[in-house]
C-alpha cells in the first residue's frame, strides 16, 4: 500500500514537472513569443488609448472653462502672464530664442 501511494505521488510530481516544462519550452517557440509579444503590444496600445482619452478630457474641460470665462467677459487663467508683463523678463528668458519661431 505505501508503494502504491508513493508510485501516485512520483506520477504527480512528474506530471506536473512535464507540463511546466512543456509550457516553459512553449514559451519559446517562436509562436509563443510572438503571442507574448502580441499580448503586450495589446496592453500597450490599450494604455495608449487611455491616455489619450484622458488628455482629450481635460483638454475639452480645459476648452470649456475657456469659453466660460470668455462669455463672462472675464480673461482666462493665464500662468504665464504675470511674467510676461514684467519688463526685466520678458518673453525670452521664459522661451529661449531656439524654441522661438
Amino acid at each position: 500500500m505505501r508503494r502504491l501511494f508513493w508510485l501516485g505521488i512520483g506520477l504527480a510530481a512528474g506530471v506536473l514537472v512535464v507540463r511546466k516544462a512543456t509550457r516553459t519550452a512553449q514559451s519559446y517557440t517562436p509562436a509563443g513569443i510572438a503571442s507574448t509579444v502580441s499580448q503586450s503590444a495589446g496592453g500597450l496600445l490599450e494604455e495608449l488609448r487611455s491616455f489619450v482619452e484622458d488628455v482629450r478630457i481635460g483638454m475639452a474641460e480645459r476648452e470649456q472653462e475657456i469659453h466660460a470665462a470668455f462669455a463672462q467677459g472675464e480673461a482666462f487663467d493665464d500662468q504665464f502672464a504675470e511674467l510676461r508683463e514684467d519688463p526685466r523678463i520678458g518673453d525670452r528668458e521664459i522661451f529661449p530664442e531656439e524654441h522661438q519661431r
